[in-house]
């Protein structure tokens, strides 16, 4: 499966909205595609520690990720990359491009010189869950949110 891996664009917004709704556990919080959005991506667009990621397929936006780059004290200094939101079609779920997305955003953070890549995904996402652990992630902290909005 021929993948094309690209920052995203802002006519590429509207379709990456559309996937993160097009989630059972998402939904609810996504709402159709607005002037929200549109403000989001522009911050994330103008920000070089972020990345709004796109994955095409035969010319079609068929996947998204968030990367970003987060400098630290610990761990000596280290440079870690946080990827987030990561979506494919449902049409094609299943089919490997999860895995090439992943196998890339974790090149691009050691080319960044990134020490570490990190995640988080929502506990009832089991079938996430091992498709993290099979790419080498460890479950190795407990996540913790407070809803500000």
């Amino acid at each position: 499966m021929p993948v094309n891996l690209r920052i995203a664009r802002a006519e590429d917004v509207p379709l990456i909205v559309a996937m993160l709704a097009d989630d059972t556990v998402a939904a609810a919080r996504q709402g159709a595609y607005g002037e929200e959005h549109r403000a989001a991506f522009e911050v994330i667009d103008a920000d070089p520690a972020n990345e709004l990621i796109v994955a095409e397929l035969d010319g079609e936006v068929v996947g998204t990720m968030q990367l970003t780059y987060i400098p630290g004290i610990s761990r000596r200094g280290a440079l870690r990359m946080q990827i987030e939101a990561v979506r494919i079609a449902s049409e094609l779920r299943g089919r490997g491009l999860g895995h090439t997305m992943m196998e890339w955003a974790v090149e691009r953070g050691r080319a960044r010189g990134c020490a570490l890549v990190q995640l988080t995904t929502d506990k009832t996402r089991v079938d996430a869950h091992r498709f993290y652990d099979s790419l080498g992630f460890v479950a190795s902290h407990e996540g913790y949110k407070l809803a500000l909005t």
